[in-house]
């Protein structure tokens, strides 16, 4: 357990955003530098907070099933190294979820029964963004390699998540992507002032380090440059990570309305 009494002695803090007034002239991340620098004065005391209950219902609330109270009390005990370890030991992209998810974990936390839950998300965030920081996120190599090829259609989370497992597991992997560059809803779905692009080209930076093989502008299917039968013939095994390209409408009152929009076709703009 961290801090005994720290959920008791502690008050829930959370990282400064920038002014408003500073914010309404760009488009960067909310937080000054970035979450992970944001919240580091504040961040040992309120890992500090977490319970290490018995039974961490934060486990369940997280869909990832993340160590949370172990990777809080190794914050609360400057072990970052252990934390980041702890961290990247169910989640390949920390640094993803740590901005985006919306946090159920601290919805599930038991210290949420009687006041403010645990800081969990910018916990995470901050282990991962220190991890980048110090350098220690490296490309993590396989011993040896099985001579088998697997292709991963998609490049969005998923497909990102898949293509390095199996890269680190010793298959040789390309992913193709039908879009002018790597990341799916990562880079044409989430807008830049939730997290900045630069944040996904340093993992893609990683991954081909690590052999992964990245192929853009490369359609599949039937009306594509490859078909699944031509995927079938060169590899091993196929991947499918689309994601959904068609839109779940709303059938409401004032739909038909100019300025109505769905997501993806605004937010690539």
């Amino acid at each position: 357990m961290a801090d005994p009494k720290g959920f008791m002695t502690t008050p829930r803090e959370v990282a400064q955003r920038r002014p408003v007034a500073e914010r309404v002239h760009d488009w960067k991340e909310v937080y000054p530098e970035s979450p992970g620098k944001a919240v580091l004065p504040i961040i040992t005391k309120q890992a500090g907070r977490c319970m290490d209950c018995g039974i961490p219902f934060c486990h369940q609330g997280c869909p990832l099933g993340n160590l949370i109270p172990e990777w809080n009390d190794l914050v609360w005990r400057d072990d970052w190294r252990g934390a980041t370890d702890r961290l990247h030991a169910t989640n390949n992209f920390p640094e993803f979820t740590g901005r985006l998810c919306p946090a159920p974990c601290e919805t599930a936390c038991v210290v949420g029964i009687n006041r403010d839950p645990v800081t969990i998300k910018n916990v995470e965030v901050a282990i991962i963004d220190r991890a980048w920081n110090d350098r220690r996120v490296t490309a993590v190599t396989p011993e040896w390699h099985t001579g088998k090829t697997v292709a991963v259609i998609g490049s969005g989370p998923a497909g990102l998540a898949a293509a390095q497992q199996l890269t680190r597991a010793g298959h040789t992997v390309v992913v193709y992507e039908r879009a002018d560059a790597i990341g799916g809803l990562l880079r044409y779905g989430i807008p830049e002032f939730k997290m900045e692009k630069s944040v996904v080209d340093r993992r893609l930076r990683q991954m081909r380090l690590e052999g992964t093989v990245f192929k853009t502008g490369r359609a599949i299917g039937s009306d594509g440059d490859l078909s699944g039968e031509d995927l079938l013939e060169r590899f091993d095994a196929v991947v499918l990570a689309i994601g959904s390209t068609v839109a779940r409408d709303l059938p409401v009152p004032g739909r038909e309305l100019n300025g109505i929009h769905q997501a993806m076709e605004f937010l690539p703009q």
